[in-house]
């Protein structure tokens, strides 16, 4: 990776080192707000590095954000570089449509050997969406963290940890081990996750970044954002208010797709919207 030009594309200055609790949290805060989460890259050409290195080429080059294999790959050879000690687990979401099993379609990370504290562990998760804006410490508690409520707690599934995310948000929670594994660990749900037609990553676009100030998320055409006080919504009715809060709102300007694309990727989220309706309306 080349950490210099990582750090600027998150707009990170100033990192002097050893690893602290204060530099890891501007770090977090700075990548999940810097890079989004989005399966946009998975409409036209299905599949994508998984491979951190590789990865971290396209965020750099602005040419995508990534979704959980991606972000906390890249974030967990990002802080290895800079000197952190990290781990990988794997893990698993539950929302309204999938029951939550620990089957390696989400990955963790812990973080430890901070100045201030060498042996206390963190969580650290830069791939949940709407997830973690800070670490948290990995023992039983809550965690405000704007405009959001998390509790962690042990795991009833597992020998690991629960997350339970606030009743607003998109997903309820997420379950994983302690065991520490390898990248490899989560190549088959990759390759799954990224490719297949019967994804729900490849089925509908989606974007999702954690702002200082809010939580934006853009599913298909429908756009919102959550305060703490309330929640905005918006439809994007046309390509270019779509294209235009791609670039300004997730920071995902496209530069490598052609007009050609960009129309083939209308075409394809306004489907998807229409058949959004076709469901809710029958």
């Amino acid at each position: 990776m080349d950490t210099t030009a990582f750090l600027q594309r998150i707009g990170f200055d100033g990192y002097d080192g050893p690893p602290r609790l204060e530099a890891l949290t501007r770090l977090h805060e700075a990548f999940v707000d810097q890079v989004p989460y989005e399966t946009v890259q998975y409409q036209l050409t299905p599949g994508g590095p998984l491979e951190p290195e590789d990865a971290a080429k396209r965020i750099i080059a602005r040419e995508a954000g990534g979704y959980c294999f991606q972000l906390n790959g890249t974030f967990a050879l990002l802080l290895t570089e800079l000197g952190y000690r990290v781990e990988m687990h794997r893990g698993g979401v539950q929302t309204l449509s999938r029951p939550g099993d620990i089957d390696g379609s989400h990955m963790v990370l812990t973080v430890s050997g901070l100045i201030e504290d060498p042996d206390r562990v963190w969580l650290v998760d830069a791939g949940l969406g709407d997830g973690l804006r800070q670490p948290m410490p990995l023992e039983a508690g809550v965690s405000e963290q704007y405009p959001f409520t998390l509790r962690l707690r042990p795991s009833e599934k597992t020998d690991g940890w629960r997350l339970d995310h606030d009743p607003r948000a998109n997903l309820i929670g997420m379950d994983f081990e302690s065991a520490v594994v390898g990248l490899d660990a989560f190549a088959a749900q990759h390759a799954y996750l990224s490719a297949d037609p019967t994804s729900p990553f490849v089925r509908v676009a989606s974007a999702f970044r954690r702002t200082p100030k809010s939580i934006v998320v853009l599913r298909s055409v429908g756009l919102s954002e959550t305060f703490a006080d309330r929640v905005d919504n918006t439809l994007l009715e046309n390509p270019t208010d779509y294209f235009t809060a791609l670039a300004d709102v997730f920071r995902l300007p496209l530069p490598h797709y052609t007009q050609s694309d960009r129309d083939q990727l209308w075409r394809r989220v306004w489907s998807q919207y229409e058949d959004f309706l076709a469901r809710t309306t029958s």
